[in-house]
């Protein structure tokens, strides 16, 4: 037996270690650990709901949006609010742009990098790039010959800039598949995915006010006020996402499969799932959102919600006491002991549903989508089996591949719904319906947010006594995915997907890390120290692992 670790994981939101047990190269056990306490709970005690609803957003600056939303969503239940039908909209939409801006940094600029080697693309011809990129269905827009080029030129000087740092020579060089033309179309996407991104940030910079961190999304509906100039640069930005969603994102994770097919076979997880649903349609219900509400077993049955079912274990992690809480009474008390396997090794606490790991994200979304028979998404997993060679087979899709590609069924679901939501908002004010925000009848109550950021489901709840917060509690999508083992000795998700999978070469563990990055885990982020008589900045992490 050896011990295999990754510490920083690269590539990620946040500060990740893993570490391994690997026996006749293959994974044996498995520790995840997150290397930062968050502890926003402490954060907004005492303040109103409004201010919370901006406080919960500095989390994360890739998911600020649904914090908000979460947070919004819970005040909204303690004081009776039903949002208007255009808020419900806007909201929809700032959540999708969130969304779709998410998923493209993840998927190629997060975990291509794990397939994808830009250096053996200087090898690609760039007639046969072209005909392999008409054949495969994919974007073939860009100029193939002046991306060699540029590509040459990063080698040729030695300065490999973004694709630096990367295991290309894992397991002796042999795992990296793709044949140099399809590694220069993924190069080409990777870059543009760069400007996707940004187009989609604009969406929420519009509707938001800003982006990260936007002001318009609070508790009771929405501050911002389309205007004709607003709608048409909605539309022309979502129709652009849309175009270039449509030819890139499924045809890659495709190709992909057709040279790393092992990638089916491991990073299993717990093979239960839940999603607490996103996107309003107008019955406000969670089993009717979009992507609706769903816990699903072991075999895949379709149960609503039970918010009395989740608990938290506190015996495995940095935080007072043993103890197993179950909702809404849940605590954040701080306490670091030292880093230990055998006993406390993360930051990170244990969420379960009826005592049991359950994984969050885009593939229990969509698994979730498919149980309850949403149109679209069932037709595309169907598709999708079908192209990979498993058709009516979801078992294979519980896997480090499938993961990372059923999450590209919902990135263009919902590059396909945000252009039905300009449209539907577009006729909804030319009707005459101006209605955006709705005030409170009571600022006394309790209620519990269930929702959904890109990584998976969100839970924020709060009680609140004449408008001032006495009690909030945050469940985030990676405590799910990240959880340490549980009081039953049962590893969380993540570090189920990482037992069994095989390792070539032990101190670049690829196919671990492949299964970490299809995850998507979004840890908490440093703290950041500026100062302004010098423009100096710096990044403080206190570790509990000796990294400074």
């Amino acid at each position: 037996m050896t011990r295999s670790i990754i510490d920083p994981i690269t590539r990620i939101e946040g500060h990740l270690r893993v570490e391994m047990e690997v026996t006749n190269g293959v994974v044996s056990d498995a520790w995840v650990s997150g290397g930062c306490f968050r502890g926003m709970e402490l954060c907004v005690t005492d303040r109103t709901p409004e201010d919370a609803a901006q406080i919960v957003q500095r989390i994360c600056g890739v998911c600020p949006t649904s914090h908000a939303h979460a947070s919004s969503i819970a005040t909204e239940k303690a004081y009776g609010i039903t949002i208007s039908n255009n808020a419900r909209i806007i909201r929809n939409l700032m959540e999708g742009a969130q969304f779709l801006h998410s998923h493209i940094l993840w998927l190629y600029n997060l975990a291509a990098l794990d397939y994808v080697n830009p250096l053996n693309a200087l090898k690609a011809d760039v007639a046969d790039t072209y005909a392999l990129a008409e054949a495969a269905g994919t974007s073939a827009n860009t100029d193939f010959g002046a991306l060699k080029e540029k590509l040459a030129a990063f080698a040729a000087n030695g300065q490999l800039s973004i694709f630096s740092g990367n295991w290309f020579d894992a397991d002796d060089g042999t795992a990296f598949k793709l044949p140099p033309e399809a590694d220069l179309i993924c190069t080409a996407h990777y870059l543009e995915a760069l400007k996707m991104q940004a187009r989609a940030s604009q969406i929420s910079g519009i509707l938001g006010g800003k982006m990260p961190h936007m002001v318009t999304l609070i508790p009771g509906g929405t501050a911002f006020v389309p205007t004709e100039q607003k709608l048409d640069d909605l539309n022309a930005l979502v129709n652009e996402l849309y175009d270039w969603i449509a030819t890139t994102v499924v045809p890659d994770t495709l190709v992909l499969a057709e040279y790393y097919p092992e990638a089916l076979e491991f990073g299993k997880g717990c093979g239960r799932y839940i999603a607490w649903g996103v996107f309003e349609r107008p019955s406000m219900e969670y089993a009717d959102r979009y992507l609706p509400m769903a816990v699903l077993d072991e075999q895949l049955n379709v149960s609503d919600v039970d918010e009395h079912k989740i608990t938290e274990y506190m015996g495995r992690s940095w935080y007072k006491g043993s103890e197993t809480y179950s909702s809404p009474y849940f605590v954040t008390e701080p306490e670091f002991t030292s880093y230990d396997v055998e006993d406390r090794y993360t930051w990170v606490k244990c969420p379960a549903y009826e005592g049991k790991p359950y994984e969050a994200g885009g593939l229990a979304r969509v698994l979730a989508a498919y149980q309850r028979q949403v149109p679209f998404i069932v037709d595309a997993v169907n598709d999708m089996q079908k192209a990979l060679g498993i058709p009516g087979q979801i078992a294979p899709l519980q896997s480090t591949l499938g993961r990372t590609a059923v999450r590209q069924i919902e990135t263009l679901y919902i590059a396909g719904l945000m252009k039905e939501w300009v449209v539907e908002l577009t006729e909804a004010i030319k009707g005459g319906d101006s209605e955006y925000f709705r005030t409170p009848s009571t600022i006394t109550g309790a209620g519990t947010g269930l929702w959904e950021a890109p990584r998976g489901a969100l839970y924020h709840s709060e009680e609140v006594k004449d408008g001032k917060i006495t009690g909030y509690q945050i469940i985030i999508p990676s405590t799910w995915n990240l959880a340490p083992i549980n009081e039953n000795g049962e590893h969380g998700p993540m570090e189920q997907g990482l037992i069994g999978c095989p390792v070539g070469t032990i101190d670049k563990p690829i196919n671990a890390l492949r299964t970490v990055h299809s995850f998507d885990p979004c840890t908490a982020c440093a703290v950041h120290i500026t100062e302004p008589a010098t423009g100096k900045h710096f990044e403080t992490v206190t570790s509990p692992w000796g990294v400074k």
